[in-house]
């Protein structure tokens, strides 16, 4: 039986627009999910009422910015007010999704994960690279869940997309892959 070129054209424009659609709604819907439940979420950056809105629905008490001090930005600005309003603990942690993390940043960022106040929600600015590595490294380095629970967050389905060349994320996965070992885990 032979599959027509139309055919395969069809299949494979279907599948990218579904993964478009689901990248929208995640865009959509500020990217939140559970990393570890009543300890740890992820998100997009949010804006000020969402962010007291997830404060007052997950009882938010520490709000980890992967995106770094932006003093003088609205987004910043409104982030840092609302935490300081609701007596949620900021902690800026700058990092580039394009640049691999050194072993220094790594053990930095676990302590500061480590001995944030919690529940802590981590975000950066659209919830799937910085997060999803430093939610990998919360995941396998703090919680000792292992690999798969470990590599999920650092995945699509939050929106991540690592392709060498191809994305520029790519760091984030290139990160993971060298510190495997260091975690415990076999590297994949």
């Amino acid at each position: 039986m032979a599959i027509s070129v139309k055919s395969v054209i069809l299949a494979v424009a279907s599948v990218i627009i579904a993964i478009v659609a689901y990248l929208a709604f995640l865009h959509l819907s500020g990217n939140f999910h559970t990393v570890s439940p009543g300890q740890v979420y992820r998100a997009a950056q949010m804006d000020a009422e969402t962010l007291a809105r997830w404060h007052e629905q997950h009882g938010i008490t520490s709000v980890l910015n992967l995106r770094g001090p932006n003093r003088g930005a609205d987004w910043y600005d409104a982030e840092r007010a609302v935490s300081d309003r609701l007596g949620i603990t900021h902690i800026d942690f700058r990092m580039s999704a394009r640049k691999e993390l050194t072993q220094p940043e790594i053990e930095s960022l676990l302590a500061v994960m480590r001995d944030a106040p919690k529940p802590m929600l981590i975000h950066c600015l659209g919830g799937a690279d910085r997060t999803g590595l430093a939610s990998a490294l919360y995941v396998a380095g703090i919680e000792g869940r292992g690999e798969l629970a470990a590599e999920w967050q650092l995945s699509l389905a939050y929106g991540h997309i690592g392709l060498p060349v191809i994305t520029k994320a790519w760091a984030m996965d290139r990160t993971w892959e060298r510190i495997e070992d260091w975690l415990g885990l076999e590297s994949s």
